[in-house]
């Protein structure tokens, strides 16, 4: 959930300023695209630095509480704060470096996670866009059946889920789509190639919309013949995952919690050596953000109003795979 105020902001981060460069982020807190900037987070207010050619469209979008200023202004700003935070993960080793040029006197300490830890939860009206976007993304996985025509090739379908994305009022789509037909559904993240639909080829589709910078992110497996015995049971046992993960996914119940509960199941059914990744994961301003839902990742415990998802998945090598991924509001 976004900070009531820059002192509730830097009191995760326990400094007396933070510079925020990352544009997600940036974004996230000022309401403001970017794609060069910086945010400055101060004890009494956010202050957004931009170029001077941009200033006033920056000024007519930021939310309330924010200060747009010229870039040309951080070198005063600065040298009011003995130390200052960056984003250790987002800034490069030669940019911190010129930070040290130009400010000697600021002594820049390295923080992670701290924006990403309020973009877990989410606010009203980015629930409102997140479920936009997952309306846009349910509308083109329906429409994929009347699209499996023989011959069709992996390219054309992906490209077609693009355009589908535009008429129906999205941004565009949040990733690159799969889409595998046949053999191809073994491999769990698949780029389209040349390759032709036949009728037989399992089809599998993963594929999201954005809706004003809110990403979706959802995955559907289609029959072009009568599923075989064990491409029937294969898929069940995935849905069926999928149902009782969903249903355990509350505030408070942690990604270890959901990833032993899909393991269990998948070894009860003799699978687990074909589940090779994590269950699901955070979605919001990107695909991948906040928490991943694996044992093999430090424990979290799920928030009321994150928005995740659950995507069980068993690939064959050599054979098939198969997805099915919806999303969730934590409750």
């Amino acid at each position: 959930m976004r900070p009531r105020s820059p002192s509730e902001f830097l009191a995760k981060s326990g400094l007396p300023a933070l510079l925020v460069t990352e544009p997600v982020n940036i974004r996230y807190l000022s309401g403001v695209s970017v794609s060069v900037g910086s945010l400055l987070a101060t004890p009494r207010r956010f202050l957004l630095l931009v170029d001077g050619r941009y200033r006033e469209r920056a000024e007519r979008s930021a939310v309330r509480g924010i200060k747009v200023l010229d870039v040309q202004e951080s070198t005063k700003l600065l040298q009011q704060f003995p130390q200052c935070g960056f984003e250790a993960d987002r800034v490069t080793v030669s940019t911190k470096n010129g930070w040290k040029r130009y400010f000697p006197h600021t002594k820049f300490v390295q923080t992670m996670g701290i924006v990403e830890g309020f973009r877990r939860a989410k606010d009203e009206e980015e629930l409102r866009q997140i479920r936009r976007a997952h309306r846009v993304t349910r509308e083109i996985l329906r429409r994929i059946p009347s699209a499996l025509k023989v011959g069709t090739t992996e390219e054309q379908l992906a490209r077609r889920l693009a355009i589908w994305a535009l008429e129906l009022g999205a941004d565009g789509l949040s990733f690159d789509p799969i889409v595998a037909f046949g053999t191809h559904t073994s491999h769990p993240h698949h780029s389209p190639t040349s390759r032709a639909l036949r009728k037989g080829h399992l089809v599998q589709i993963d594929v999201g919309a954005k809706v004003r910078g809110y990403c979706a992110d959802m995955s559907q497996v289609f029959f072009t013949a009568k599923p075989t015995v064990q491409q029937r049971l294969v898929y069940d046992v995935l849905c069926d995952v999928q149902k009782r993960a969903m249903a355990a996914a509350k505030a408070g119940v942690t990604n270890h919690a959901l990833d032993r509960l899909a393991r269990d199941m998948f070894k009860k059914a003799g699978m687990e050596h074909a589940f090779p990744h994590a269950l699901g994961h955070g979605v919001g301003l990107e695909i991948h953000e906040g928490i991943t839902l694996s044992g093999k990742r430090e424990k979290m415990a799920l928030l009321k109003n994150e928005v995740i998802t659950i995507e069980p998945g068993v690939y064959f090598e050599g054979k098939f795979g198969m997805r099915v991924e919806e999303m969730v509001y934590v409750s």
